[in-house]
């Protein structure tokens, strides 16, 4: 398997540390999807990392669909439960997650624009998003060790991205570490992992 990606995306490397922490063998392939022609758009039309080109040539992309079927690959530390409310609670963490990255996102782009072209009310809109999803991380987290049940599972995969690209890029100047301390103290704990270390953004 090849994976198309980028260092700084997010997604990108949500996808890196479930291949990691399942120990599954698949080349990484840096890809610049700025360009309106990028490599990505042979395999994935909406030309987009990450985008994962499996054995028979198929490509799998959005991230929440290729980390699904890299659980299933192998049954080497299970990410996602298999019991269906288990299941929903962990995938609904990483919707908020993703969501939240989501706004971060559109919050940097804007500010890539030129100054005379880019948008207060856009950019208050997304923010107002972004910030409105950290706080409910930080709350729905509060003193647990980890996002869902007792151990570490995909929830605590896609918090970890989203808070470690948020603290890289700081769309619109939000600092969650001087705001939410367990947001801190979680993004430190996942840091020391592997699995989060080596796919550091840069």
């Amino acid at each position: 398997m090849k994976l198309l990606g980028s260092v700084t995306s997010p997604y990108t490397r949500k996808v890196r540390v479930v291949l990691a922490e399942k120990k599954i063998d698949c080349d990484f392939e840096t890809v610049d999807v700025a360009p309106s022609a990028n490599p990505v758009n042979a395999s994935n039309p909406l030309g987009k990392v990450p985008t994962l080109i499996l054995d028979d040539g198929t490509a799998l992309f959005d991230s929440r669909v290729i980390v699904e079927f890299l659980d299933n690959v192998s049954p080497i530390a299970r990410l996602i439960p298999e019991e269906n409310r288990e299941r929903v609670a962990v995938r609904r963490w990483e919707a908020l997650a993703d969501g939240a990255l989501d706004a971060g996102l559109l919050v940097r782009y804007e500010s890539l624009r030129p100054k005379k072209e880019q948008s207060k009310a856009w950019v208050e809109k997304q923010s107002g998003k972004l910030k409105r999803g950290l706080a409910m991380i930080a709350a729905e987290l509060g003193e647990r060790a980890w996002c869902h049940g007792d151990r570490y599972s995909l929830a605590d995969i896609a918090v970890g991205s989203c808070l470690g690209w948020v603290e890289f890029r700081r769309p619109g100047g939000v600092d969650w570490r001087a705001e939410y301390a367990n947001l801190a103290r979680i993004h430190d704990k996942l840091m020391e992992r592997p699995a989060f270390a080596d796919t550091a953004p840069r």
